[in-house]
């Protein structure tokens, strides 16, 4: 661990290896780490149930056709109907095969086609005679091939069909009706598409574009990624899927719901009001959030450039840098002894409310910066320098093949960068669940504090252990021997299960303790070990 004279801002004296932090720190975290597994029964047989993943896909502009032919292919095989009563089917369902399934079970072919306004071909009047009359120009002594019959048997001349179809394209619409009064049978994409082409070239081109936008605009299971600059792709998701968080392969993560980043464990309405309250009051509250904690005692600024949470002024008052309380001078990397501060604790009554109201904000703003930039430290820094390492060690020769396997390395940094985002987001969760702003049934009310006391404990595990592993990967391993090697191997390796079990646990306190006591229903997108779940390419 770093010597304390790094954390100080007019300090320069050593203070903090000699309180033997460094020593205590390392015998500390093999002692937590065996009462930490046993706790949370995390023995070799017994690993951590997963989640199921969701079945997520990416779509390129090139291949959103055949993605969209493949859904209509099996209702079209299914109902044994044509293309456009399948494409009609599906609007009117918004793309939702399962709703198709359920109303084909309960109500018929025929009646579900009925409902939708799918006209199925006429039996009885589809073959014009070898001399026809357009009833809309009048033009009569037109041949077979001067003339089209849609579904429903009406015949009008090509010509009138070409003007039809170009004004419908023109104004916008996607699917495109009979000319016929009160008839509203779809007319047949192919003969849309020839007329059109002969014609108007572009015109068919933008019908073309319309059928494969209406993928998009009427199917809550594909979205466009939210990529500025676009990335080009469509993410499409199964119909059991949509509370979930994706990652494009252009990189960008988002929550599938709402469209915005990631933010899992807050649900989507309250991340909203997080984002408004943080972007709102940001000049407000510039002085509280500034990288600087006062001196209880002499009331001097100090900033921490890196290390643990305790901190050490020059006038020789150590306090904790997350709350800025005072504390003693005895701690590890992770805690400071008969100190804890990741539960908020309400003034005296005889502070006003604006002020009360104002420290809260303060306590849960804080501790969400500090791990958002601990979040990005560890992306932007130890991420490049974790690499580096393990391209070094799996270069060297010398070593056995055993110690050259690097991998956990890499794992063990993305279990870090996921669970520090779980832990900054869920105080974005606890500013709205415990201060009163969510109203509560009044008869789980008294669920509420219990419920509160398990999240916050939940959270303050997954804070310490967040922490153990960062200080243990910050590590120079290119420097120890072999068996120290392994040693940190297994450490690293437990603790990453640690987290993924705490993360999993939180989860489920969220949504199944928390969140059935509002009075607004509330759900978070489902728990995925390693984050958001990576889209596969999807091939034509």
């Amino acid at each position: 661990m770093a010597s304390d004279d790094e954390f100080y801002y007019y300090d320069d004296d050593d203070g903090g290896e000699d309180e033997g932090g460094e020593e205590a720190a390392a015998d500390w975290g093999g002692l937590a780490l065996e009462a930490d597994e046993d706790d949370l029964g995390l023995a070799e047989d017994d690993p951590p149930p997963r989640e199921r993943r969701a079945d997520c896909w990416a779509i390129t502009e090139d291949s959103l056709s055949a993605a969209q032919q493949e859904d209509l292919s099996t209702v079209m095989n299914l109902l044994n109907i044509k293309q456009h009563h399948a494409r009609a089917l599906f609007i009117f369902h918004q793309w939702k095969i399962d709703r198709i399934y359920d109303c084909f079970d309960r109500k018929g072919r025929d009646r579900m086609l009925r409902e939708a306004d799918i006209v199925l071909q006429e039996t009885n009047n589809t073959t014009p005679s070898s001399s026809s009359k357009c009833n809309v120009c009048f033009e009569d002594d037109l041949s077979l091939t001067d003339v089209s019959t849609m579904d429903c048997g009406h015949c009008f001349c090509n010509n009138c069909w070409t003007e039809h179809f170009y004004a419908a394209i023109d104004s916008g619409k996607k699917q495109i009706r009979c000319m016929e009064v009160n008839c509203f049978a779809i007319c047949e994409e192919g003969i849309v598409r020839h007329l059109l082409g002969q014609k108007y070239p572009d015109a068919a081109k933008r019908f073309d574009r319309f059928l494969l936008e209406s993928y998009l605009e009427n199917n809550d299971f594909v979205k466009w990624c939210p990529s500025v600059p676009h990335c080009g792709r469509a993410i499409r998701v199964g119909t059991r899927d949509t509370d979930c968080e994706v990652k494009c392969p252009c990189g960008v993560s988002f929550c599938f719901n709402c469209m915005e980043q990631a933010h899992s464990p807050c649900p989507c309405t309250i991340w909203k009001k997080w984002s408004v309250k943080n972007h709102g009051e940001s000049e407000n509250i510039k002085w509280i959030v500034k990288n600087t904690k006062s001196c209880p005692k002499c009331f001097k600024p100090i900033q921490k450039r890196d290390g643990c949470n305790l901190v050490k002024c020059h006038c020789g008052q150590y306090l904790c840098y997350l709350c800025g309380g005072p504390t003693g001078a005895s701690h590890t990397w992770t805690s400071i002894e008969g100190h804890s501060c990741n539960r908020f604790k309400e003034s005296n009554e005889n502070v006003d409310t604006g002020r009360r109201q104002l420290e809260r904000y303060t306590h849960y703003c804080n501790r969400f910066k500090i791990h958002e930039e601990s979040y990005k430290e560890h992306k932007q820094k130890l991420g490049p320098a974790i690499k580096e390492q393990v391209k070094q060690l799996e270069s060297n020769c010398l070593r056995p093949r055993m110690i050259r396997d690097g991998d956990w390395l890499i794992d063990a940094h993305q279990r870090l960068l996921w669970s520090r985002q779980v832990v900054s987001r869920s105080y974005a969760f606890a500013y709205y669940m415990f201060g009163g702003e969510l109203r509560t049934d009044p008869a789980d009310k008294r669920s509420l504090a219990p419920a509160q006391n398990l999240f916050e404990n939940q959270q303050e595990q997954l804070e310490r252990h967040v922490e153990q592993l960062s200080k243990v990967l910050a590590t120079d391993i290119l420097g120890l021997p072999d068996d120290k090697i392994v040693q940190m191997k297994q450490e690293v390796v437990n603790l990453a299960k640690i987290l993924e079990t705490l993360c999993g646990e939180m989860y489920h306190c969220i949504q199944d303790e928390l969140l059935p006591l509002l009075v607004e229903p509330m759900d978070i997108a489902m728990y995925t070990p390693d984050g958001p779940v990576k889209a596969k390419l999807f091939s034509v």
